[in-house]
């Protein structure tokens, strides 16, 4: 991890599981001062230590911003998870870039999601785009992460899978890159404390795009049963979850992701993780080994 020694890094939303392991890796590799951000800092004790402070920051507060990112030079946003109403994780990001251009910030480190033009069906990519946008517009230096879906999110599924030997969503033959959220913590730890001073985006992904045919074999080979692939319809899928208790509205959510995925959305493979870190980042068969007896044994873990 390249460091830009002198500068004050900022990470928003550190009380998250991103966040906080992104300090947790620059308190490990980074010599410089670091600031923990969070709406709620009584959260944040455990980080606090010498050379990290820990500061208040809501992105639905100003004047709070203000006073967080005063004498930092570079500045992680973490994207939120306000898509309640619409508009309103927009206007939070624009907060945090306006925020950053009157405290003198001088590079900006985002993290969005992957998305190949703006007709992307995934529910939260305008969100996303309107925020890099934002970021094109401003005067400030930035890097963008574009993440692929998180590998962690596999786990309930996969577990599902082995339980009822079936492999079930409406991904049909569209394949996805993902990628852990430990090497998405640390492709943002080195993003942020790397000396780059220009703007850049980058594709923050898995080492290969993976198929639902490739992730049920892979489940096979983990349970020691035949697990197959079933792909249904979208209707279908949402059927399925709002059956099992989940409101419409957040089904039909989550399902275009799934649609995004069988267009190809999330196929993107890239080199940055390990261009940022000098480390290859994990692969799905070897995230889900490392997982196997959660996976076997969902109860127990």
């Amino acid at each position: 991890m390249a460091e830009h020694s002198q500068s004050t890094v900022l990470v928003t939303g550190a009380s998250g599981q991103l966040g906080r392991r992104a300090v947790e890796l620059l308190q490990g590799t980074y010599s410089g001062p670091i600031v923990a951000a969070t709406r709620t800092p009584d959260k944040l004790s455990g980080l606090a230590r010498p050379g990290t402070t820990v500061r208040r920051a809501d992105f639905e507060d100003p004047a709070s911003l203000d006073e967080a990112f005063a004498g930092v030079d570079r500045l992680l946003i973490i994207s939120t998870d306000a898509v309640d109403v619409p508009g309103r994780r927009i206007q939070q990001h624009l907060n945090a870039i306006k925020a950053a251009e009157r405290a003198g910030v001088k590079h900006i480190v985002y993290t969005s999601i992957i998305h190949s033009g703006p007709q992307s069906p995934a529910f939260v990519v305008p969100d996303h785009r309107a925020t890099e946008a934002a970021l094109a517009e401003s005067g400030l230096g930035w890097t963008v992460l574009r993440e692929n879906i998180y590998m962690d999110l596999q786990l309930m599924s996969v577990a599902q899978a082995i339980k009822i030997g079936m492999v079930v969503n409406a991904i049909g033959d569209g394949k996805a890159a993902y990628i852990t959220r430990e090497d998405c913590a640390r492709a943002a730890a080195a993003a942020l404390s790397s000396s780059f001073e220009g703007r850049r985006t980058l594709d923050i992904t898995g080492p290969a795009a993976v198929s639902q045919t490739d992730i049920a074999a892979l489940a096979s080979q983990l349970s020691g049963k035949e697990i197959g692939y079933a792909p249904v319809d979208v209707e279908t899928l949402i059927g399925y979850m709002t059956g099992a208790g989940m409101p419409r509205p957040v089904a039909e959510a989550y399902a275009t992701f799934d649609v995004a995925i069988a267009r190809g959305e999330f196929a993107a493979v890239s080199s940055a993780v390990e261009d940022l870190t000098g480390r290859k980042p994990q692969s799905i068969a070897e995230f889900l080994s490392a997982h196997r007896d959660a996976l076997l044994n969902p109860a127990q873990s």
